[in-house]
């Protein structure tokens, strides 16, 4: 199978494991919201956040190291040295954390023994899941990681729905977060053998997993910068209203990280392999390709489909966010670009690269806000975003040739086509302008946007209905032949 096709089977599996748990989890939000006063869900939320944020500085990210590694491992010996000196670090980091966490909640919060206990073990348990995913990952086990996605999806949902009926409190949902990580890892580890997998301490081993992961951390925190600080800053220099706003406008775009997410983990693994190809220039190319024209496709359908979707999706108290969301799609459209460069940097295990870029975005971005937040509110928000973003894309985009020369798509055409929809997306804002004559021009570039992806996608949705049709004959086949053997 070509590398495309397997990335493409990848990124199917890997969807199919996600996308049904999360697509419940949005239509049971209503059921969160109502059960769960302000103060609760904001508790929730808020160490949630605080998780995400203390999860790579106490591992480092050598999960990430481990599943880069064990690609290259050629022998058992390697891959049960990898194996265990991430859990040695992992464990020292965990080791080291737990007592830290609770002087410090002792000292900056009014927690209570229980709530400190329960943010202590969810964190752990979010350490365990990633690291066992991770290693799933590493070990080319993506079913395994796919049905242990849809599995760790399926018992958080019913856990949260449990625990909501007798105690709707942050205690409780992070109860439920944590059941579910820690079944989901023990399972992990107990399908992947994990005793068989551990070996001895291999200092040399430790400090070549370290030097490849420290640079993921600044890299990580700095994503997260770029992605938060606007609302925290929004929150504190303007209003808590206009965070409202923005986060709304804002979760439309993440509809294209969520699809790009499926493909990211598929494509480290698939790049790391390319590295060992003599055609790699080939492989990297064609992939970008269809990756670049996937991921506009989905920037250009989204910002079509808007003026008719935001209307019905969203209330009318948050209709001004309808203004902001092309721009914030569109830097996130660059954003995953960078992160497909950063697939190959990873392969090549350069990560320096990716932590000092993704660092210098998010002081832009940190800079544009501060200046430009009280005069223009939410606009500083969304082009601090689009800057940083883009700024990150140029940089690494000219730092890949020195790894492999992708040729660049003519995307002239798409631009101007963008740039087309945009126009007709703020007619609306036109005084007078009649709103029958502007949904009736949006209708129309809707379906203009929809031949357009179908027409440059060509290729790809062939070959992918090719596949579907190749595996369908397949079972048909089979089927057909224990019908006759059973006669």
């Amino acid at each position: 199978m070509s590398y495309q096709g397997k990335l493409l089977k990848n990124t199917a599996i890997i969807a199919l494991g996600k996308i049904s748990t999360q697509i419940l989890s949005y239509i049971l939000l209503p059921l969160y919201t109502a059960k769960m006063v302000t103060e609760e869900y904001g508790s929730y939320d808020f160490i949630c956040t605080l998780s995400v944020f203390l999860c790579p500085i106490i591992t480092l990210l050598i999960e990430e190291c481990m599943f880069r590694f064990l690609i290259d491992a050629d022998s058992e010996g390697k891959r049960k040295s990898i194996v265990t000196q991430t859990v040695i670090y992992t464990a020292i980091g965990t080791v080291v954390f737990i007592p830290i966490s609770f002087l410090v909640m002792n000292l900056a919060t009014d927690w209570q023994i229980n709530m400190q206990l329960m943010f202590t073990t969810f964190v752990v348990s979010n350490i365990m899941i990633t690291l066992t995913t991770s290693l799933a990952r590493g070990l080319s086990k993506i079913k395994l990681y796919s049905v242990s996605s849809f599995i760790l999806g399926i018992v958080t949902i019913i856990a949260q729905i449990i625990i909501l009926l007798i105690t709707p409190t942050a205690f409780g949902m992070l109860l439920a977060n944590t059941i579910a990580n820690i079944v989901v890892a023990v399972f992990i580890a107990w399908r992947l053998k994990f005793r068989k997998l551990l070996g001895k301490f291999n200092k040399k081993m430790m400090k070549g997993m370290i030097k490849y992961s420290f640079p993921l951390v600044p890299n990580n925190i700095s994503w997260l910068i770029i992605n938060m600080s606007d609302r925290l800053l929004l929150t504190s220099m303007v209003s808590s209203a206009a965070n409202g706003i923005y986060a709304i406008a804002a979760k439309f775009p993440n509809i294209i990280t969520v699809f790009y997410s499926y493909f990211s983990l598929a494509w480290k693994e698939q790049a790391a392999k390319i590295v060992k190809d003599k055609d790699l220039n080939k492989h990297y190319n064609g992939i970008y390709h269809d990756t670049k024209r996937v991921m506009f496709s989905i920037t250009l359908l989204l910002i079509a489909a808007m003026p008719i979707a935001f209307n019905i999706l969203v209330n009318g108290q948050y209709s001004e966010a309808f203004m902001y969301i092309p721009m914030i799609m569109i830097a996130t459209y660059f954003m995953d670009l960078s992160r497909f460069y950063g697939g190959i940097f990873e392969a090549y295990k350069n990560t320096k690269i990716m932590g000092t870029t993704t660092f210098a975005a998010a002081i832009i971005n940190l800079i544009i806000d501060l200046a430009l937040l009280k005069f223009i509110g939410i606009w500083a928000a969304c082009i601090s975003t689009l800057v940083a973003d883009f700024a990150i894309y140029l940089y690494r985009k000219h730092k890949i040739k020195e790894y492999v020369k992708l040729r660049e798509l003519n995307m002239i055409p798409a631009y101007i086509i963008l740039a087309i929809i945009i126009g007709a997306y703020y007619l609306k804002f036109i005084p007078n302008f009649n709103m029958v004559v502007y949904y009736i021009i949006n209708v129309l570039t809707l379906i203009f946007a929809i031949i357009y992806v179908i027409a440059i996608n060509k290729k790809l949705i062939n070959e992918i209905l090719k596949k579907i049709k190749s595996k369908l004959s397949r079972k048909a086949k089979t089927e057909n032949k224990e019908e006759q053997e059973n006669k």
